[in-house]
């Protein structure tokens, strides 16, 4: 199972990652609000492990933003064990709320307990910047304007939007896409990619599918970056 840790605290988040990876869980760090909100809302995790006190963004409000769009399970973590701390925090849609300090073994018990009781989703669409990709239904849409794509442009897209974030080899989309034992040159790639960008980036300010140069293409906001 994944886990993303936002935690700004080096000394912590690096004590959390030794002690859920050794407990068998992958674990993927974000140490602040800003970067934490971009990974949970771009990506799919089984819980979150979320920090209050963060720079960029607060806990509390990458909590609010994630809840408009995701109901993954989340652990708040904090200093503050007030009473109307812990209303906030579960009125906000935290799932379990932990102060500290705390020992390591009732976290890893909540993280478990969590987890149980947790259904299991699968993921009906994808999200970059406001590219939004509804697998279920194969429709796409840039904001609120409707991209019309045909089967090859939406197999593309949904390739690079699950790997949103890494460059991509044009043999490895030709692998993906086309098929391993595919004659398809990188020329095919080209004018694919270019066809797909021209629906999804051309009447937007923002741009979201790049070419990174000698490597391949890379869908992702920079912006964020």
């Amino acid at each position: 199972m994944r886990i993303l840790v936002i935690e700004d605290e080096q000394k912590m988040s690096s004590y959390l990652h030794k002690g859920l990876t050794e407990a068998s869980f992958t674990v993927d760090i974000a140490n602040d609000g800003r970067q934490g909100l971009f990974l949970a809302l771009h990506d799919e995790f089984d819980l979150i492990v979320l920090d209050v006190m963060l720079p960029e963004i607060d806990g509390l409000e990458v909590l609010k933003r994630l809840r408009e769009q995701k109901q993954t399970q989340v652990l708040l973590l904090t200093a503050r064990d007030g009473l109307d701390d812990k209303v906030k925090a579960f009125e906000l849609g935290a799932d379990d709320y932990l102060a500290k300090p705390f020992a390591y073994a009732e976290f890893l018990a909540r993280i478990r307990t969590l987890l149980r009781r947790a259904p299991r989703v699968t993921c009906d669409f994808l999200l970059v910047a406001d590219l939004k990709i509804d697998l279920v239904n194969r429709r796409v849409r840039r904001g609120n304007v409707p991209l019309d794509l045909n089967e090859q442009e939406f197999a593309l897209l949904q390739l690079l939007a699950q790997r949103r974030g890494e460059v991509l080899t044009r043999t490895f989309i030709t692998s993906q896409i086309w098929g391993i034992n595919s004659d398809s040159d990188s020329n095919v790639v080209d004018v694919a990619v270019g066809r797909l960008r021209a629906k999804i980036d051309s009447f937007f300010d923002k741009k979201l599918l790049h070419t990174v140069r000698g490597m391949g293409y890379v869908l992702e906001d920079k912006s964020l970056t």
